[in-house]
């Protein structure tokens, strides 16, 4: 690599052993915020087996939200990307792509979706370290407490630092260090669960589950339905819900144009009142502050007045057909084979969810005899089928 030191802010932090005396790591990084220390990474970084990947967002500040770190590490090498520098950024789209670079993420759905949301990058070979904790055994799976339980490593947990603005700029030293701090240890980390993964023979359980990672995308919100979404809309009636909807695309208006996030304008719970008692006065509605009713009064009105007068509305209908209320029957089969689930989790040590899904159980709590189609079915992992078909066909027949 050539260039780095001359082109980037190259920030580094003193470096300290990780010990139970002095637990806590500050890795050195490099921050990218110029082209040719950019491609210079990318190309170091392309050659490592594996990669530890991170984002930080602004969603607790701005709306709607974008990515404003990027964090690459192959443990040796740790650089923290600009992705508001205004860069060309495809060097990065191709190495998530190269199947032959490994790449290691923790919860990693929230990352995958807004890289994909805001550059279009999709990935290739995933490795999520909270996954593979879960199938591990371990009950305890966020970063930190891995970290300190795996690899005696501890990180900051500064909770400034978690709802901080990542899109001011220039940030500051620690929270940079911070944001390294997520992501340096993660090739390790995963190092440590592979080789537990290895000796409980579950290893291939997790690669499965982290493949099903590469098919993420970003979905962008139906403008038809999505203020079918607000939190506690379930208990309006179709009166309600045509006053909710014009209430919301109001709020969505006023969040994009002062870009702040919706519950910031107004509080999801005070929308659903206002909808369910469209005639309450502003000033008596929970979560409206006076400063709020003088700033959104005038279009918080008119929202409701369209509301009232447009006709009630109607749910959609549920894409999959309702069934009947169980039987008693299927209703003490159901909980058998929960039964032998629990049990079977108990075996493991592992969280029962994980060993076979809720929605295929209550389908054959009502028809017993479909176990061959239900191993077919999308629902159904295939170690899940190796593993497990059997011992439940069993049960069935109990």
């Amino acid at each position: 690599m050539t260039g780095i030191a001359d082109t980037a802010h190259h920030r580094n932090i003193e470096s300290h052993v990780a010990s139970p005396s002095n637990p806590t790591v500050a890795p050195p990084y490099s921050f990218l915020d110029r082209q040719q220390a950019l491609d210079d990474a990318v190309e170091a970084l392309a050659s490592s087996s594996m990669v530890g990947v991170d984002t930080e967002a602004d969603s607790r500040h701005h709306y709607p939200e974008k990515v404003c770190l990027l964090q690459l590490s192959n443990g040796e090498r740790t650089y923290i990307v600009d992705p508001l520098a205004g860069l060309d950024y495809s060097a990065i789209g191709d190495l998530f792509r190269d199947d032959a670079v490994q790449k290691v993420l923790h919860g990693g759905d929230f990352d995958l979706r807004g890289l994909h949301r805001d550059f279009g990058f999709t990935f290739a070979n995933c490795y999520d370290t909270s996954i593979a904790a879960r199938f591990a055994g371990i009950e305890r799976v966020g970063l930190a407490s891995l970290l300190e339980e795996l690899l005696d490593i501890s990180i900051p947990k500064d909770q400034r630092l978690r709802r901080a603005d990542w899109s001011r700029r220039p940030l500051q030293e620690d929270a940079l260090a911070y944001a390294a701090s997520d992501v340096v240890h993660l090739p390790d980390l995963r190092n440590v669960l592979e080789e537990r993964l290895r000796a409980l023979g579950r290893e291939s359980w997790v690669a499965e589950e982290c493949e099903r990672l590469t098919e993420i995308r970003y979905v962008p919100p139906d403008p038809e339905t999505a203020w079918m979404s607000v939190k506690g809309a379930h208990v309006l009636d179709g009166k309600g819900l045509a006053v909710l909807k014009p209430l919301y695309e109001f709020r969505e208006a006023e969040a994009l144009r002062l870009n702040r996030p919706p519950g910031y304008v107004l509080p999801a719970h005070a929308l659903v009142h206002l909808a369910a008692h469209p005639d309450t006065a502003m000033e008596d509605v929970p979560g409206m502050s006076p400063t709020l009713v003088r700033r959104y009064g005038r279009g918080v009105r008119a929202a409701i007045k369209a509301g009232v007068a447009s006709p009630p509305l109607r749910r959609p209908r549920p894409q999959q057909p309702l069934f009947p209320r169980m039987t008693k029957a299927e209703t003490a089969r159901l909980t058998q084979l929960k039964r032998w689930r629990a049990n079977l989790g108990a075996e493991l040590e592992v969280d029962p969810s994980i060993l076979w899904p809720m929605r295929s159980l209550e389908r054959l709590a009502r028809a017993p005899e479909s176990l061959d189609a239900e191993c077919a079915s999308a629902d159904v992992r295939a170690w899940q089928r190796e593993r497990f078909a059997e011992p439940l066909r069993q049960a069935l027949a109990t």
